[in-house]
């Protein structure tokens, strides 16, 4: 007997998790969320998910609440006798902490891990993990999946003259290079230094952007100051224009407001994460087939290599 595949949204990924649905083929499932005057909530599956593989679909982006309603929904469908369960986390949160970088701080990204496995997740999909390592974090298969998968092909379809893939960090220059291969183009980095959390007191250009179109590659944008003064200086060094790809728009603070005032010809995103807001300077294209596709391939115990470009 073939396990049946039933798809849930958590409601901070309600338009996403429609999308993926429709793609995969399957209508989304029917879940509703209880809540007390004090905040507390309860989802509640309105459909049997026994014996079933159960795709619950929710990225854990602040509030909190968000990484919540993925336990509970975990735990929810545990306790209703699914066989597979699988936590599709396009944004996955608190991936900033992936390690101890002073004393006395926690490992976030590794407690994440442990709290989806205990709630009951059996199988993890993401895209673009702000460090790569944090697959290893967990005891039960991760699914990684590429952005570039989707930018690549929009980035080729703009045919820009002396293209110039950057890196706004140091962190970030794998993910440079790996765009830079498929695009044929050049590279530059960033060298930054921070105060504090969010906030740049110094940085420096390492390469030659004169005369280039240049296309800065990073896995979020939460404030925007990063790219933004990134940006300015490229300009100020001879670039022709610039652009950023950005994985994950967290846009938090005054971020939309930087990005509408700064030197980015564009920013293009995902759609991870819902926007508050709309942008001109905001390109938004849709993973929904990625996810849908790669699901679809895992339901069907196939190879998910053709879904990577990296």
């Amino acid at each position: 007997m073939d396990t049946v595949a039933k798809i849930f949204p958590c409601t901070q990924s309600q338009e996403l998790a429609q999308q993926i649905a429709q793609h995969f083929g399957v209508p989304l499932g029917n879940v509703i969320f209880s809540r007390y005057s004090d905040g507390e909530f309860q989802p509640s599956f309105e459909e049997s998910v026994r014996g079933t593989r159960v795709f619950i679909i929710g990225s854990t982006h602040p509030s909190s609440e968000n990484l919540m309603e993925m336990l509970l929904m975990l735990d929810a469908a545990k306790r209703a006798s699914a066989r597979h369960i699988t936590a599709v986390m396009p944004y996955f949160g608190w991936a900033r902490q992936d390690r101890k970088d002073k004393p006395r701080v926690p490992i976030g990204a590794k407690l994440i891990a442990n709290l989806l496995e205990a709630a009951g997740a059996t199988r993890i999909i993401t895209m673009d993990l702000h460090a790569d390592q944090i697959q290893g974090f967990f005891e039960r298969p991760v699914d990684h999946l590429f952005a570039s998968t989707i930018f690549v092909p929009h980035l080729q379809s703009l045919n820009l003259s002396n293209l110039c893939i950057a890196s706004p960090d140091m962190g970030g220059s794998k993910r440079a290079y790996a765009y830079s291969k498929f695009l044929e183009s050049d590279v530059v980095i960033c060298y930054k230094q921070r105060a504090k959390a969010n906030v740049i007191s110094h940085m420096e250009l390492i390469g030659d952007v004169k005369g280039k179109n240049v296309v800065l590659v990073d896995d979020m944008v939460d404030t925007a100051g990063t790219l933004t003064k990134a940006a300015e200086l490229m300009i100020d060094r001879g670039a022709l224009s610039v652009r950023a790809i950005c994985t994950h728009a967290i846009l938090s603070g005054n971020a939309y407001e930087r990005i509408e005032n700064s030197k980015l010809e564009e920013l293009i995103v995902t759609d991870t994460i819902p926007q508050k807001k709309q942008s001109s300077k905001i390109k938004v294209l849709n993973c929904a087939p990625l996810f849908a596709n790669t699901m679809k391939s895992v339901h069907q115990n196939k190879s998910i290599h053709a879904n990577f470009i990296n």
